[in-house]
């Protein structure tokens, strides 16, 4: 390091970090605090407590039943869709899609549903007369 980065501005004290080798008022050596006779184990402990609660994360995040994650959705009867009235069977899920997109942009609210019968299209109870109507026109 350069020695003029260390001298300070003509008439200023010198800062008490910065000092010439061997003359610093600190003494030489240091004490180390001594907790008790067991301070030896705290890293140890430390060490495994950390490990103790990685365990019991993993086993949470990886358990099964418990997952925060949502399960797989699996079909149901037509029936088990709550308020929902299934107004039409198409034969296949992409002409059940086809006839969704259309009752949408009519501005009605559907839904298709993969039920354990096959493909359902679904409506709310106030909309199925409208809902009829326009399948009809789309068919």
């Amino acid at each position: 390091m350069d020695p003029w980065l260390l001298t300070p501005p003509k008439g200023s004290e010198t800062p008490p970090w910065v000092r010439d080798a061997g003359t610093s008022p600190l003494p030489e050596t240091w004490t180390v605090p001594a907790w008790n006779a067991y301070s030896f184990a705290f890293g140890p402990i430390f060490a495994l407590l950390g490990l103790v609660l990685l365990i019991f994360i993993l086993r949470w995040a990886f358990g099964r039943g418990t997952s925060v994650v949502a399960a797989r959705p699996r079909p149901g009867k037509p029936a088990d869709y709550g308020i929902l009235v299934a107004i039409a069977t198409p034969s296949t899920y992409i002409e059940g899609e086809i006839w969704r997109r259309e009752l949408v942009a009519a501005g009605l609210r559907a839904n298709l549903a993969q039920t354990s019968e096959g493909p359902r299209l679904m409506v709310w109870p106030e909309d199925v007369a409208k809902a009829k109507r326009e399948l009809a026109r789309i068919r």
